[in-house]
């Protein structure tokens, strides 16, 4: 009996797929059928990785070097996509940067350097991808953070980026319509390998769930946008175990 595969036949683009979160979205949709096509900027050797994984669950996959803050880039990384799938039905804007700076202190610099990836760069890669995904009624799923919900003082570049992506998707979903869906997940603390143990066990106690949120957590939340219902959209659903509470 063949399991079910919601996403068979489709395509998928996740920028910042070849490692962490991203690459478990990557997976997630190639278990769901999904060919899928990742972006990376220094990352080769996790992309080519995550390629090959892809490809043993019997997917096509693809990496693509990107530089999401560039117009030109984004161009060439989506029309390699569609080139290779000859479609697109998602794509995951999931390359980030995540800083932290006293806000007293904070130069243009780092403003700009956040904003110009957490921001620009979902814009670009969205009106770039726009035409193949209204082609076929896709979706565009936008990763942002509970820290574009709730203050961090620490963080002031990083959660108005992340409220402006927020705002963002709210846009595209009333622009874009009726052909492509538009939606955020937003996670909260996700815990990996890399994370320091004092934060994550800080993070746990303060969540209702009472334990962190996982990279599978994140790409689930994901997976529901990429195959509920197409008449969802404009959402941000937090995914944080109630943290954000």
């Amino acid at each position: 009996m063949m399991p079910n595969l919601p996403l068979s036949g489709k395509s998928a683009l996740v920028t910042g797929g070849a490692r962490r979160i991203g690459r478990g979205i990557a997976l997630a949709l190639a278990e769901a059928g999904a060919d899928v096509a990742i972006t990376f900027r220094n990352s080769h050797a996790e992309a080519a990785e995550t390629v090959r994984e892809i490809e043993s669950l019997g997917r096509r996959a693809l990496a693509v070097e990107c530089d999401v803050r560039s117009e030109a880039s984004v161009r060439a990384a989506v029309a390699a996509a569609v080139n290779r799938f000859r479609r697109l039905d998602l794509v995951v804007n999931n390359a980030a940067v995540f800083a932290s700076a006293p806000l007293d202190k904070l130069t243009l610099e780092q403003w700009d350097a956040v904003f110009e990836t957490n921001a620009r760069g979902p814009f670009l890669v969205a009106r770039e991808a726009l035409t193949a995904l209204r082609a076929v009624n896709g979706r565009i799923v936008n990763i942002g953070s509970l820290g574009g919900m709730k203050a961090w003082a620490d963080h002031a570049h990083y959660c108005a980026s992340k409220a402006a992506l927020h705002m963002l998707t709210q846009a595209m979903a009333k622009a874009f319509a009726p052909e492509v869906s538009v939606n955020c997940v937003a996670p909260g603390w996700i815990e990996m390998d890399e994370s320091d143990a004092s934060q994550a066990t800080h993070f746990a106690a303060k969540t209702p769930m009472r334990r962190n949120g996982s990279v599978e957590d994140v790409a689930q939340a994901v997976l529901f946008f990429a195959t509920g219902p197409h008449f969802v959209t404009g959402q941000v659903l937090a995914v944080d175990g109630g943290l954000g509470l």
